[in-house]
């Protein structure tokens, strides 16, 4: 048994599907999805390659903005379980199609990402819930978010050049 399906167990969660450096798990209680890793990441480590599945000229709640013109959806598929946190802890490079780890990851950790950090205005706008002692509250895309919180996440190249303008 991996330290992730310990984890897993401990905590209310089944595993769903593995995907190499990480799992997808169901949460047993409100039956919710996310992506865990099963291996340990230091900052700045590449957690794996992605590459548009499709391109979309409209934003649906999956895709990844990389224009103002242009959503993608991502490839692998399982990256979609990459759940939003006001205190990320990966980071999409829609320039390079890298997953970043932003801070130390551990196995078991969820993985998650700043949406507003690829998304200018989101099409699904949601009440955040990440617990985190700097939670935004309202997740709507970065164009709603003051630049002077913006200036503590990392953006995209595609989000810095939007708020350059």
């Amino acid at each position: 048994m991996t330290v992730a399906a310990t984890t897993a167990i401990q905590t209310g969660y089944r595993i769903i599907s593995n995907h190499g450096f990480a799992e997808i798990m169901q949460h047993e209680t409100n039956g919710e999805k996310s992506l865990h890793s099963i291996t340990s990441f230091k900052a700045g480590d590449v957690l794996c390659n992605f590459s548009a599945g499709k391109t979309l000229s409209q934003p649906t709640y999956l895709t990844v903005q990389v224009t103002e013109t242009e959503h993608i959806t991502l490839n692998p598929v399982f990256l979609q379980y990459i759940n939003h946190s006001c205190a990320p802890n990966v980071f999409f490079d829609t320039y390079s199609f890298e997953l970043i780890a932003l801070k130390t990851i551990e196995p078991g950790d969820e993985l998650t990402f700043f949406y507003p950090s690829t998304e200018w205005n989101m099409v699904q706008p949601f009440a955040c819930t990440c617990g985190s002692k700097d939670c935004l509250q309202t997740i709507s895309g970065a164009v709603y978010i003051d630049r002077q919180i913006l200036t503590k996440y990392k953006l995209t190249r595609f989000i810095q050049s939007m708020l350059n303008q």
